[in-house]
């Protein structure tokens, strides 16, 4: 019998290398894809600042750099300026404000080039005719709008340990302070593209506001939710523009719900406001507040009517009224029966509270006893009843 031999076969070793080249593959096509949509996010980006100089708000970079390889996109904006430009009714006639910032990071996924999601790095200062006139800081804040190159259709802000000071030589003086600040606008659904409604939700965290209102000094949490109406479309343009159309469209504002609490005192409000002619708020809200009567004493007026009225702080707890109106009330009532008009300094906390006691009715909120009540603005000015409480700027 014959053996046969049979050769061994070769061993084959391509395979081996069939799995490198792949990867080289794919990571020669995912770079490619990035760089592609990077192209594409940098075009978002220079869109969005388009749009945001249209609307006057005018963002410059120092050095503008591109990275995040290989699975987001970052555009970093160093010592960052953004100039603003007719922002409220009166910016329009004085200098322009410059915000100089650190740094601004835009951000991207690679799969979502069309949701930008930016970082700004503190403080900001603002600086007027090339002097320094405000300073903000926070600790994290962050942004984010989804739409850009087209028509926006969310934007978002957020804010921690918000603080603003006025630079007022030699010291800063406080503004405003928030543990946290967060706005949210975004089209409403069934929104018809020629006539757009804007949902908007307001959330305020341990805010407080100076030379605003005396009430507002303390600490209080806040959350409005709105729907905005009347817009025409979503050109980019400053905000006074926006609300003269708003305006001549009979756009409203409906305040579908809002919340406020500071220690004891609650208040929900709802109802619709719209602007005049004059671009003043006018309109009503169906206000419910607990704790209404602590109010009171911290507008000082007891102590304001004793010691005498100042100019500037009757401006705040009730505009309109002058220092010399109430002297000469006062005045009258004394020379009338002597001594009626110290009564009546004494005891106006007692009045003023009844005063507002005897407006509206009896109600329970959030089971505590309450008060139900008309809050109108009439061009500009805010009523609880006939008490005038404070006066609105115009928006144009």
């Amino acid at each position: 019998m014959t053996a046969t031999t049979v050769a061994p076969s070769k061993y084959r070793r391509w395979p081996i290398f069939v799995m490198p080249v792949l990867v080289v593959i794919a990571a020669a096509a995912w770079s490619a894809f990035w760089f592609y949509a990077a192209s594409q996010v940098d075009q978002t980006v220079d869109a969005w600042r388009a749009r945001e100089a249209a609307s006057g708000r005018i963002y410059d970079c120092a050095k503008r750099t591109l990275g995040g390889f290989p699975f987001r996109l970052e555009v970093h904006c160093e010592d960052a300026t953004v100039e603003l430009k007719s922002q409220t009714a009166d910016q329009a006639a004085i200098a322009p404000l410059t915000a100089r910032l650190g740094d601004i990071l835009v951000i991207a996924q690679i799969y979502t080039p069309k949701l930008l999601i930016a970082e700004f790095k503190a403080p900001a200062t603002l600086s007027q005719n090339g002097q320094p006139v405000m300073v903000v800081n926070w600790k994290t804040a962050r942004s984010s709008i989804v739409g850009l190159p087209g028509t926006p259709q969310s934007a978002d802000i957020v804010f921690d340990d918000l603080a603003i000071d006025r630079i007022a030589a030699p010291a800063q003086t406080p503004v405003a302070r928030a543990s946290h600040v967060e706005l949210h606008g975004r089209i409403a659904e069934n929104s018809k593209p020629d006539y757009p409604t804007i949902e908007t939700v307001l959330e305020l965290t341990g805010a407080s506001l100076r030379d605003v209102h005396p009430v507002l000094t303390k600490p209080f949490d806040a959350v409005v939710r709105a729907m905005v109406h009347g817009l025409k479309d979503f050109t980019p343009k400053p905000w006074p523009e926006r609300f003269r159309e708003m305006q001549a469209a009979g756009g409203r504002v409906e305040i579908m719900q809002s919340r406020i609490q500071q220690g004891d005192l609650i208040a929900i409000a709802a109802g619709s406001l719209g602007l005049t002619a004059n671009g003043r708020l006018d309109g009503e809200l169906h206000m419910t507040a607990t704790g209404f009567e602590k109010v009171i004493p911290a507008l000082g007026i007891e102590k304001m009517l004793e010691q005498g009225v100042p100019q500037d702080t009757l401006d705040k707890v009730a505009p309109g009224v002058k220092t010399q109106d109430i002297d000469n009330l006062f005045g009258a009532l004394d020379r009338a029966i002597p001594g009626l008009g110290k009564a009546v300094r004494e005891n106006a906390n007692v009045g003023v509270a009844a005063g507002l006691a005897a407006i509206g009715q009896e109600a329970t909120l959030e089971g505590k006893k309450a008060r139900s009540f008309p809050l109108r603005f009439v061009d500009g000015a805010v009523f609880v009843g006939s008490l005038k409480v404070a006066q609105t700027p115009p928006l144009f």
